[in-house]
């Protein structure tokens, strides 16, 4: 995307005075690190100065234009919290894999990470069809994934924090605001042909049907990759949905919207409301191709905070100054900072006492604004609403006033 700088490890005096600058403020440093066998009982890549943990992400393929955000993310946050001293008083070390966006590579890298190289924490996957992949990996050797897209729910583990929204949070949120502003009684429902966009549009069907009793005029998938939208765009000008609800994923989103365009559909006519297209997307779309589309998410880069400006800084201070940031790249930023905080209050890195210790944990610090994992290890945070503008950013139009309490199986929606 962008040049890369050099390794964290090499930080120069200056360089660490200006990430702790950037760094959230945390109000701590951190407890006095424990020795190796205190702090680590099971046998994971710990030892008295270093810790190691892993980044599985998909850098090359069709999900490379959305996941290479998160690898960005995570390793500022590991740059930061270097800068400031580490975890439990060890810096902390990091192998990458590539899910080339591949599932079955994905549960092969994963065992990798936790059989091999013993990661006391992965950070990873985007899709859902990545994550359920790797699960039973994570469940069968007993590692921490700390997964940062939104999705569809209807899942829970012991071993996984989910640092992105679920359903409630995100779909049925959304189609309760876009059908109580925009008077929305028809929606065609789009998706690319996987796990998540699948599920999530039969959540979005239910609460359309059943919730909203408004009706659903058309619905359908496209395998990842896909780059011929003519057809269906024909079927949504002559069904003439009050409601375009775009699930599309990956590369195919820069096809899918340079054809409704070049169609004549214009965004700001016809209301557009995606779950899946964040500005990392954008920057491949082209924002005039998207402008005034609707997404509704927990984070844009635009948010007006303090935490949201001190990070996009040191984000494209690292990544350079045209990089954007996104929803789940922001959502990934948040792992090892939940990581480190886990860690430390429960004053190891064994994975049953990370696991344990989990819930209650909050983040001041978070871009989004403050945050908690709940007991269900999903998070409480805030549900969003953007337009999109030509400049390729978000104008955050609609937020909820209070935390949105995570409920991944909603009932009457499995």
């Amino acid at each position: 995307m962008t040049t890369k700088s050099g390794d964290a490890r090499n930080l120069s005096r200056r360089q660490m005075l200006s990430a702790l600058a950037t760094t959230p403020a945390l109000g701590f440093i951190g407890p006095p690190a424990l020795a190796a066998s205190a702090a680590n009982t099971t046998g994971l890549a710990v030892t008295d100065s270093e810790v190691t943990v892993g980044i599985l992400h998909s850098v090359t393929g069709t999900m490379a234009i959305s996941e290479t955000g998160s690898v960005e993310a995570e390793k500022l946050a590991i740059e930061q919290i270097n800068a400031m001293g580490g975890v439990l008083g060890r810096k902390i070390k990091f192998v990458q894999e590539d899910g080339a966006s591949d599932w079955p590579t994905f549960a092969e890298k994963a065992k990798k990470l936790l059989v091999n190289d013993k990661c006391a924490a992965v950070f990873g996957c985007w899709t859902s069809a990545s994550r359920k992949a790797v699960l039973p990996v994570f469940e069968q050797y007993n590692g921490m994934l700390y997964y940062p897209t939104f999705y569809e729910g209807l899942e829970q583990s012991k071993n996984v924090i989910y640092t992105g929204q679920e359903a409630t949070q995100q779909i049925i949120a959304g189609l309760n605001w876009v059908t109580k502003q925009k008077g929305a009684k028809s929606f065609y429902l789009l998706g690319s042909d996987y796990i998540w966009p699948r599920t999530s549009n039969k959540i979005a069907r239910k609460h359309i049907e059943n919730v909203l009793k408004t009706k659903v005029v058309g619905e359908e998938y496209f395998p990842l990759g896909h780059t011929q939208f003519n057809s269906v765009i024909n079927k949504i000008k002559l069904t003439k949905p009050d409601v375009i609800y775009a699930i599309i994923v990956g590369g195919s989103n820069v096809a899918f919207y340079k054809q409704l365009k070049a169609a004549g559909i214009d965004l700001s006519k016809q209301t557009l409301l995606t779950i899946s297209v964040t500005e990392d997307e954008i920057d491949g779309i082209g924002g005039e191709n998207i402008a005034g589309a609707y997404a509704c998410m927990k984070y844009f880069q635009s948010l007006d905070n303090a935490n949201n400006k001190g990070f996009v800084s040191a984000f494209q201070k690292k990544w350079g100054e045209k990089t954007v940031i996104g929803d789940v790249t922001q959502a990934a930023y948040l792992g090892p900072w939940l990581w480190k905080l886990t860690v430390e209050k429960a004053g190891s890195f064994d994975i049953d006492k990370v696991a344990a210790a989990s819930p209650g944990v909050e983040f001041k610090g978070a871009p989004e604004g403050y945050v908690r994992i709940h007991e269900n290890h999903h998070l409480w945070s805030k549900t969003r609403v953007g337009r999109a503008r030509a400049d390729g950013q978000y104008e955050v139009i609609y937020e909820t006033a209070e935390l949105v309490q995570p409920d991944p199986f909603p009932k009457g929606y499995q």
